[in-house]
């Protein structure tokens, strides 16, 4: 283990999945997003309620009234009100009812299910959110074990450099070797160290892009730990294709949140169908005491030495007011509900349009990543046969060259083959295992039981090696 590797702190790939499912941003706005829609929805399901108002006025009057009849009083009166509901004036029904419901049927209902669907579809996407938050740190700690390795190969690539520097200086200083064959092998050497340090900062970007996906301090220095230089398939190679689209139909989440946009906007259609038929429903409910009086007629109960010219204010009595009230409307001559449903239609259309372009690209997404598993796959076998073949050119050569039977050059040329060998074959291991994890993702992270099924014999069992 490095000298900076013992400094950072060392960390799995299943740590780092659950800091992102905990501590990603993108995860916890999608969540609020959910929240918000929960909140919707529970609100248009409480439009069924009635509002409760309590409250009381009083109501003062100085000088003249005109009755129906066209004759002019001149009046002095008050009244005042207390209870559930307000602004109760004279002979008229309380204007704020105590217990007020004011609603469109239709329009209410439709509304409810519109946002029980939309609450779906945010908790859907949510979930794809994560999928892809989760999909980025696999592929960026992917990345980072490979700028390990690729360290790892550069820091043999040139202690093998050092070798055989060494090996052809001291052929030159015998006269055994050329001095522009020692010249050529200490630029090489040079050239390595070049690539050590280039290596080392490759490990450092990589190291801070996945600190940057969990959200964690970008000086922190991170340190991979599991072996994933070795193929990791996520999803077993039988599977046919058209088994994976079926799969991904059933789970990706994006799927899911459309089909439920779709719903949202069918029953916001249908609302709109039906809204000149759905009645307007007011109810209104009070009860409280009310008293007044005026200067016109004095009650039994009127405040004694009131002046002739003042309101005479009774007791307060028991008072209880019921409106109920339906009505239909055609919204500005029946126009207004016209463009309502076109817009509603509109939206409808959209959303099916949409379902149909993230059902096209989910099936794109499988194919692609399947693909890509089964090419990394066959490279990975030619790599590792060319990776076995540098290694033992290389070990001749080196045997040849401190036996005096071959030049030092030739033993440089055959080096510079192992570094490229060892350096594609982790490369396509990453590639490979990076497929598998985007292949596994397109799928929607299914369970392993969906991904356990009967194998036919008939199907081959590797993809073929040209």
């Amino acid at each position: 283990k490095l000298a900076a590797e013992a400094e950072a702190s060392p960390i799995d790939l299943t740590t780092s999945l659950s800091l992102a499912g905990a501590e990603n941003p993108q995860i916890l706005v999608a969540m609020q997003r959910t929240v918000a829609a929960a909140a919707r929805q529970q609100l248009a399901a409480a439009q069924a309620l009635p509002n409760i108002n309590l409250g009381t006025n009083f109501d003062f009057h100085h000088g003249v009234l005109q009755q129906a009849s066209g004759n002019i009083l001149k009046v002095n009166r008050d009244a005042m009100y207390i209870g559930a509901g307000a602004q109760a004036v004279a002979a008229g029904s309380v204007s704020i009812p105590g217990v007020q419901y004011n609603l469109n049927v239709g329009e209410s209902l439709f509304r409810y299910y519109e946002m029980r669907q939309r609450r779906d579809a945010a908790a859907h996407q949510t979930n794809a959110v994560r999928n892809q938050v989760l999909l980025k740190v696999v592929i960026a700690y992917l990345d980072l074990v490979g700028a390990q390795a690729r360290r790892s190969v550069a820091i043999q690539a040139h202690q093998e450099s050092d070798v055989v520097a060494r090996i052809t200086a001291a052929y030159a200083a015998t006269g055994q070797g050329l001095p522009a064959d020692a010249e050529r092998a200490a630029t090489e050497l040079q050239l390595r160290e070049s690539e050590l340090v280039a290596a080392e900062a490759d490990v450092s970007v990589a190291s801070a892009r996945l600190a940057e996906v969990l959200s964690l301090n970008h000086s922190e220095r991170l340190y991979a730990t599991d072996n994933y230089l070795v193929p990791h398939p996520a999803v077993p190679e039988l599977i046919p294709r058209n088994e994976l689209i079926a799969i991904a139909l059933i789970q990706r989440p994006e799927l899911l949140q459309h089909q439920a946009l779709v719903h949202a906007a069918l029953m916001d259609l249908h609302g709109a169908k039906l809204l000149p038929f759905s009645p307007q429903v007011m109810f209104g409910y009070s009860n409280g005491m009310f008293g007044g009086g005026s200067d016109l007629i004095a009650g039994p109960t009127s405040v004694s030495g009131a002046a002739p010219d003042q309101a005479r204010f009774s007791t307060l009595y028991g008072r209880s007011d019921l409106d109920v009230v339906a009505f239909w409307s055609l919204r500005n001559l029946g126009i207004g509900n016209k463009a309502i449903i076109n817009l509603a239609q509109a939206h409808f259309q959209e959303a099916d349009l949409e379902l149909l372009n993230t059902l096209n690209q989910i099936r794109q997404e499988v194919v692609d990543a399947q693909v890509r598993t089964h090419t990394g796959f066959a490279q990975i076998q030619l790599r590792e046969r060319s990776l076995r073949a540098g290694i033992e050119a290389h070990r001749q050569d080196l045997i040849r060259t401190r036996s005096n039977e071959g030049h030092p050059i030739e033993t440089l040329d055959s080096l510079r083959l192992l570094r490229q060998a060892r350096r594609d074959y982790i490369e396509t291991i990453v590639r490979y295992n990076r497929a598998h994890a985007e292949l596994y993702t397109a799928l929607g992270n299914p369970p392993a039981d969906m991904l356990v099924r009967p194998v036919d014999n008939s199907l081959q069992l590797t993809p073929a090696v040209p």
